[in-house]
């Protein structure tokens, strides 16, 4: 954690959940099944013995899951930044999204974000433009 507000509530969705309570459902169980093997921390995600993860490794998951699903490529690094753009599209004020990162200040957050939220608002102006009825004019 790098500051305070680092330690923070982050809203999830309800799939998003639901998928987590079953992994700690399935982490329950690999936690009786180890015994007194199992390794205890306060790490969210681990192996089935409790141990965490080599971030190798994670990177390497990550990249092979990326690859088969069709998405674009992005590194594991940048999925902070992926996120706050999503955020961004999605109508998510600079606010929400600096709350969300945990960023300090708001100037950093709209200082990282502003480039996206032009083109946004470029998105947004072409498309309402297209929203309305236009007669083609005969070139004179």
């Amino acid at each position: 954690m790098k500051s305070a507000a680092g330690d923070r509530a982050v809203p999830l969705a309800d799939d998003t959940v639901n998928v987590l309570r079953a992994y700690l459902a399935r982490r329950a169980t690999w936690k009786l099944t180890a015994g007194a093997k199992w390794h205890n921390s306060d790490i969210f995600f681990v192996r089935r013995d409790g141990r965490p993860w080599h971030p190798e490794l994670i990177t390497d998951r990550f990249d092979r899951h990326l690859a088969a699903s069709g998405l674009p490529p992005v590194r594991f690094h940048d999925l902070r930044h992926t996120a706050a753009t999503l955020m961004l599209a999605a109508g998510a004020s600079i606010k929400e999204i600096q709350d969300t990162l945990g960023h300090a200040n708001y100037k950093l957050t709209a200082d990282t974000y502003t480039s996206v939220l032009q083109e946004l608002k470029r998105s947004t102006a072409e498309a309402a433009t297209k929203l309305v009825p236009r007669k083609h004019r005969k070139a004179a």
